[in-house]
Parts: structure tokens; C-alpha cells; sequence
């Protein structure tokens, strides 16, 4: 499993990578990874209409999209739609921050997972 992660660097600029999950056990039909930490859970709806200008993450969480895309565009200009099922850890907490904007004109729904620094 492979998530996306925005983070930024020493000069303040965000970029993008990918995390690959480690498997940390298997069972029937299925493998884990460890447990991680988190810190509380936030449910959020975001208007079809959504298009926030340049802010950081109000802290380092998980964001699972449910329904609909977000665009997040890093500082550094790179950009990817986050689609509906897939995961981001948000962890540009100060610099320069990112972009976000809704795709197609659809509400949103998502989950944050705040987790510690």
C-alpha cells in the first residue's frame, strides 16, 4: 500500500513523495501494519466550490478522502489529485504551505487523523 505524503523541506518549500506501508503482520486474507499513533479524529464535509489559497497544515494529520478528489498543489509547483479511498499525510506544518482545491465540482467528505509530531 502506497500513500502520499506533502511535507516541507529547510528553505520552507513543500514537496511531495510516496509512503509505502509496511506489512507488519498477516492473517486471514488480510496483513496489518503496526498500530500508529493517533491523537483524535475529525470528520469533514468541504463544499463543491472549495479553493483555499496558500496555508499550512493546522497540524500533522492523515486524510482520507471517502467520495470525491482534492487537488493539493506543493510550493515547489508540483501538484496531484488525492482521490476518493486514497490517503495523504499532510505534514507541512510551516513554510509555505500548500494549495487546495475541490476537483469536478464535488462535495467532499474526508477524515482527518491528527497523530503526534
Amino acid at each position: 500500500m502506497r500513500i502520499h505524503n506533502i511535507y516541507v523541506d529547510e528553505q520552507g518549500e513543500t514537496h511531495f513523495r510516496d509512503i509505502d506501508i509496511e506489512w507488519d503482520s498477516e492473517g486471514d486474507f488480510s496483513k496489518y501494519s503496526a498500530m500508529l499513533p493517533a491523537t483524535g479524529v475529525i470528520f469533514r464535509e468541504t463544499s463543491g466550490d472549495y479553493d483555499l489559497d496558500w496555508h499550512p497544515a493546522p497540524r500533522r494529520q492523515y486524510i482520507v478522502n471517502l467520495d470525491a478528489a482534492v487537488k493539493i498543489t506543493a510550493s515547489d509547483g508540483d501538484s496531484r489529485i488525492i482521490g476518493a479511498g486514497e490517503v495523504i499525510l499532510v505534514e507541512d506544518t510551516h513554510g509555505k504551505g500548500h494549495l487546495s482545491k475541490s476537483v469536478g465540482g464535488k462535495m467532499r467528505h474526508s477524515i482527518f487523523i491528527a497523530v503526534p509530531i
